[in-house]
């Protein structure tokens, strides 16, 4: 790995050679993104420059038009990780509010690729867009470079090697996770699915069925698989990973009315306090969905038999 990545949030603060730069929103970091860092990456080799890449605080979507949002993948802090781990050395985040939305692309790319980042070259997906009325595409990019001395790049998009014809997206993995198929997520991810959270206080249920769990709280933003039980690990902040058998959901077999589905990971072999901790979930399987029970020993049986499943999917045995 490089260095770490250094993260601009004004333009003013900009490197002070010149940039090969990439832009977009990047939730997920996917094989697609993956993609185009990479010839990113080739290109600011060639140049003898740095690797840039532009993004934003939230997505540009929750702005625009936040009736519609999507739900995220990666919080930004995942996100800048994830892209120090493929090398590249600076990201710019841009503060994404109305007053961005309403500016031109030729603003944008002007103060921000050329005055900031000083771009020798501009990679993007094909169907790239930005700028009000997302009038800026590779089209006006090649133009504005012309102008200001920057070469642009358009790449065809991945495509999945699970579903002819389609390919890997933000918004396919998306899908994929809201129904629970963290598999087909992970293929297109190239890596499985996490969801970053903080350990908080439940109501103990738990622990008084012999199966005390971490409660994780995720950010608001950020998208939950669907509800059911996975097979996990999880991982804390001093880097100890342990398996997790996981719930996602409501516990209907005790409460009627819980307005929103919890995330609750039982570890393994585990004993000690998480309270208060940052805690990763990386999601391997969906064992199956989520089921109310008849009687609090039939739930305790059958966690039993996912806790067991869970050690089979994980390859830890019996």
């Amino acid at each position: 790995m490089s260095a770490a990545v250094q993260v601009i949030r004004d333009s003013s603060a900009g490197p002070a050679g010149r940039c090969a730069v990439t832009i977009g929103a990047y939730d997920g970091i996917h094989l697609g993104h993956q993609a185009v860092i990479a010839r990113t990456r080739a290109e600011a080799e060639r140049h003898d420059a740095a690797t840039a890449v532009v993004t934003f605080d939230r997505h540009p979507a929750s702005v625009v038009r936040p009736e519609s949002a999507p739900r995220l993948l990666t919080t930004l802090d995942q996100k800048l990780e994830l892209l120090e781990a493929l090398d590249v050395d600076h990201v710019y985040v841009v503060q994404f509010d109305e007053v961005r939305a309403a500016e031109s692309a030729e603003d944008f790319a002007r103060e921000v690729l050329v005055g900031c980042l000083r771009a020798t070259t501009v990679v993007v997906g094909a169907d790239f867009h930005f700028g009000r009325g997302r009038t800026g595409d590779v089209a006006m990019l090649e133009a504005f470079g012309r102008e200001h001395d920057f070469e642009t790049i358009g790449l065809d998009l991945v495509g999945r090697t699970d579903t002819a014809g389609a390919v890997v997206s933000s918004t396919a993995i998306r899908a994929a996770v809201a129904e629970g198929d963290l598999e087909a997520a992970a293929r297109m991810l190239g890596r499985v699915h996490e969801l970053w959270g903080t350990v908080v206080h439940g109501d103990a249920r738990g622990r008084t069925l012999g199966f005390p769990t971490a409660n994780v709280a995720v950010p608001e933003p950020l998208l939950l698989p669907a509800d059911g039980i996975y097979a996990a690990w999880y991982v804390r902040p001093n880097g100890e990973r342990h398996a997790a058998a996981v719930n996602i959901g409501r516990r209907p077999t005790f409460y009627d009315d819980q307005p929103a589905s919890l995330v609750e990971a039982f570890l393994l072999d585990f004993d000690g306090d998480l309270y208060g901790e940052a805690a990763r979930v990386a999601f391997v399987r969906r064992l199956r969905p989520e089921l109310r029970f008849d009687s609090v020993d039939a739930l305790v049986e059958r966690m039993h038999a996912d806790v067991a499943e869970t050690r089979t999917v994980l390859g830890l045995g019996a």
